[in-house]
Formats: C-alpha cells, structure tokens, sequence
C-alpha cells in the first residue's frame, strides 16, 4: 500500500486534470490496484513468487537480493514488514484477546502505512486519513466509557474538532509571520482521526510528543548537514508515532505527570 496507492493517485488526479482540460486522459500503461498487478523486482520486473514474498523469512532467504536477477532488494521492506509485526505483536500483548485489540490494531496499520507514504511523497492521503477518522467515530457508538480505543461519542467528536481546528490555527499563525505554508491539510485531517479514536484528552500529549521529537529529529538532520534549514519536512510521522505512545501508554503517561506535578 505505502508503494502502490500513491501512484493510483497519481494517475486518478492527472486523468483528472486531463477531463477538466478536455483533454484524452493520459496513457498510463498497465491498470495499478493495491492487490493486482503481482509484485515485480523494480530492476528486472520479473514477477515475485509467492514463496518469494513471504515478509522477512522471504528477505533472508534471499540474503536480500532478487531470486531472478540477483539485484539488491532494499532494506525498507523488510523493516516496515518488521515494524508492523513487532507494533502489531505490542499491541496485542497490551489489550489482549477482543475487540479493542482487533481495532488498536487497526488503527496502527493505518498509522504505519500513513507513516510510510508521508516519508516518500510527503502526502497524508484523504483515501487513508478520512476512513481512519470515520472507523474511529463509528466505533465510538459501541462504547459509554473513556477508554481507548475506542472513547466514548462525546469525547470522539470534540477530539475530531480539536485536532483539527488546532493544527488548522498553527497552520494559519505559522503563514501569517512567515509568509510560508508549515504543514499540509492531512497533517489536519490526521491529528482529526487521532482525536476521534483516542479522544480530546490525549490530544495535547500527542502534539507534545510529536512537536518535541519532531523539532529534535529536525535539528538533528540539520546539525549533520543530512537537511538543509528551508527544506520541507513531514510531520505525519510524528503525529502517528506519538499517537500510537498515545494508544498504548497514553493514560498511564498522563497520570504520572499529573502526580509529579501535584495535580492529582
């Protein structure tokens, strides 16, 4: 998906701006779906077997190369089929056999495949961020408490007009003194579905994790020339990681600096 949906994007909008041109729509060359065509080596595209497919054990069998013309595979796939199983495993381990686990789980695959596509295209999709939103309020409905996932109605809809109304007021004081554009609307449109699966309350931990870690990684890079000072950075990686800390640890984090700070 983080590979593939992209470029069924891509060729949706530019068929897209063809019609509104009233131009033919582009040639595109063979149809791109999230299940078909079958995976292919990008050097000698030669189909992949199934048994050559199989995450990770595929990749070491291999000892990473292409089974048909022996090209180097990149690392990415089998360190995102790694950090799926080992999120996917945290995440079981933590909420244990039921519903909530089967929707926790759910909501990393989201954020990781978000994740993914943010660090290539910097692109947060409206085909991923607005589904994740709408599962989080209808999961909602099923629940009159305050856990997560998922919260309670109330707590769900204020978290998608928080997320989103504050994001969107960053958005607009960062262009006013600047003169730039910080951030894009599915940054907006992510931390909306955040709120609407962990609720208004693990907002402002989301956005404290994600701003700190973010400008941390940032100046980082910079200091070590791997990016330069003007150069665009996404941030959606930084709201899903903080928001899956959230998931998982999220009240437990809460409570503690409530106690240190002697507010509870």
């Amino acid at each position: 998906m983080i590979h593939r949906l992209p470029l069924m994007l891509e060729r949706q909008w530019r068929a897209q701006c063809a019609e509104v041109a009233g131009q033919a729509a582009p040639a595109e060359g063979e149809p791109v779906g999230l299940i078909v065509p079958r995976s292919r080596c990008p050097s000698c595209m030669a189909p992949i077997r199934a048994i050559h497919n199989i995450p990770i054990v595929s990749f070491l069998a291999l000892r990473g190369r292409c089974a048909s013309c022996r090209a180097p595979i990149s690392p990415r796939y089998p360190l995102v089929e790694l950090a799926t199983a080992l999120a996917s495993a945290a995440v079981a381990w933590h909420f244990g056999f039921g519903l909530q686990a089967a929707l926790a789980l759910v909501f990393t695959w989201y954020l990781i495949a978000l994740t993914g596509i943010d660090v290539d295209r910097q692109l947060l999709p409206d085909a991923l961020t607005l589904p994740l939103l709408w599962i989080g309020l209808l999961a909602s409905l099923g629940q009159a408490t305050g856990a997560a996932p998922p919260v309670a109605p109330r707590d769900a809809l204020i978290g998608v007009a928080a997320g989103y109304v504050f994001l969107w007021c960053v958005f607009q004081a960062f262009r006013l003194v600047t003169g730039k554009e910080g951030m894009g609307y599915g940054d907006f449109k992510l931390c909306a579905a955040i709120g609407a699966w962990l609720g208004w309350q693990m907002l402002p931990l989301v956005l404290l994790l994600s701003a700190l870690v973010g400008a941390g990684v940032g100046v980082t890079l910079i200091a070590l020339k791997r990016h330069g000072r003007g150069a665009p950075m996404p941030y959606g990686p930084y709201l899903a990681g903080a928001a899956w800390i959230a998931l998982l640890w999220g009240p437990v984090i809460v409570d503690r600096y409530l106690g240190l700070a002697g507010l509870r």
